[in-house]
């Protein structure tokens, strides 16, 4: 049985996940693996308050020199946060030829390069799992599962926070900021829910997935990027009269021999199995050539799913060890299967348009003319009976697929019309 120590730096929630998992299965473990990682420090700032858990004496530091100095421990944690201090943690430790473990997907998003780069020149394994989708193991699959496919696409509900309260909206009928409030209340959302609702949150978990399925490290700077702050309750209920419902995606895709990544509010369609993911889950469906489609699914957060996913890699880099085989699968492996990344305005897509407007003739015979005349060709048209007294109604219309660039070059010319009495709402399809 070999011993793997593990120097844990912050223990918070997902920190006190881990040494509880370790401490409930860690006899588990070694049966099946024939390792038993053991904590052997814990760095935090705060080493009095109760956890719920109890580690022996001597374990519990508040200097993280503690853990990087220490010649006895094999692998270090970094469960801190941010992309500052975690930054040193993962570079010392890499730097001085230790494997490490993060659940860390903004340091990861906005400083892979420099990350991957110290771990290759020092030969030590970076394990990730927990930063993409909590305990759903969606990173080994890419890595391992599915090295025999290029992957077609990815699709995946990333973020439990948008995805609670698209599902409230839809299904009580509640706006936005009704859901937000309760979400709050409920610790589903931030005090500050920017990273969450403004999709930057699910970026970074995007950004992870593109550089898995296609071999290079992309970071943010490729990827387009919308929250759902803006989103209406009256597109969710016409979207579902539809056949639609609404859903917060991050998007990666093969488009002839390029690669789309974007993150925004999309339609599904309602009979999908990714439309069907509920409340704070997540849901990955990735598409290969070989295999074709697949879904993942579970909790994206919380202390024991994502406590779940670091002590999984905790084995594999303890296995690692044991058979001294470290970096024996490489985060990334480039095989040429693109040229670039792709323009937003350049992506093709359907889309769903609501207009508010003045009740009169030929109004949706001036819209139509507009849409032609850039190109976009109207698959369906849905008008609502007017409002009393509102003095305008909505229309709704879907097209065909369409270049992004003509639609919102469309979209403009419609909004200038005198009939048309608010601004657009614009929201892309993905078929799937």
């Amino acid at each position: 049985m070999r011993e793997i120590k593990v120097g844990l730096i912050g223990f918070g929630t997902v920190g006190t996940g881990v040494v509880k998992c370790l401490q409930r299965n860690g006899d588990l473990i070694a049966a099946r693996s024939g390792i038993r990682p053991v904590i052997h420090r814990i760095a935090d700032l705060d080493i009095t308050r109760d956890r719920g858990v109890t580690v022996p004496p001597g374990v519990l530091t508040t200097k993280a020199d503690d853990v990087l100095n220490d010649p006895a421990i094999d692998v270090v944690v970094e469960l801190v946060g941010g992309t500052t201090f975690a930054k040193t943690v993962v570079l010392r430790a890499l730097q001085a030829g230790k494997p490490v473990v993060t659940a860390n997907k903004a340091l990861l998003a906005h400083h892979g390069d420099e990350i991957f780069a110290a771990a290759n020149a020092s030969g030590a394994d970076i394990y990730y799992e927990a930063s993409v989708a909590g305990g759903i193991p969606i990173i080994k699959a890419l890595r391992e599962g599915l090295a025999a496919n290029h992957i077609q696409s990815i699709h995946g509900i990333l973020n439990g926070t948008c995805n609670y309260i698209l599902t409230r909206m839809e299904n009580e009928g509640l706006a936005f900021d009704e859901v937000l409030a309760e979400a709050q209340r409920l610790g589903y959302a931030e005090a500050n829910p920017g990273l969450d609702i403004d999709g930057h949150d699910t970026a970074h978990k995007t950004a992870i997935l593109a550089s898995l399925a296609y071999g290079e490290w992309f970071g943010m700077a490729p990827l387009h990027i919308e929250g759902i702050r803006h989103l209406e309750l009256q597109d969710l209920r016409y979207a579902r009269e539809l056949g639609y419902k609404l859903k917060l995606l991050g998007i990666v895709k093969l488009a002839g021999r390029n690669i789309e990544i974007r993150v925004h509010p999309a339609l599904l369609p309602v009979d999908s199995l990714l439309a069907s993911v509920s409340d704070v889950f997540n849901a990955v469906y990735v598409k290969g050539d070989v295999v074709g489609k697949t879904m993942f699914y579970g909790r994206g957060a919380g202390m024991d799913a994502t406590a779940s996913a670091v002590v999984a890699d905790l084995v594999d880099v303890g296995l690692n060890l044991k058979y001294d085989s470290s970096q024996r699968v490489s985060a990334f492996r480039p095989h040429g299967t693109y040229d670039d990344v792709v323009s937003m305005d350049d992506i093709v897509s359907r889309y769903y348009l609501r207009l508010q407007v003045k009740d009169e003739p030929k109004v949706l015979g001036a819209i139509a003319t507009l849409l032609g005349d850039c190109g976009i060709s109207i698959a369906s048209v849905t008008q609502k009976e007017p409002t009393s007294g509102a003095g305008a109604v909505p229309i709704i219309l879907i097209t065909h697929q369409a270049r992004e660039a003509a639609f919102r070059q469309a979209l403009a010319q419609v909004a200038k019309l005198d009939a048309v009495r608010a601004a657009p709402t614009m929201i892309r399809i993905e078929d799937l």
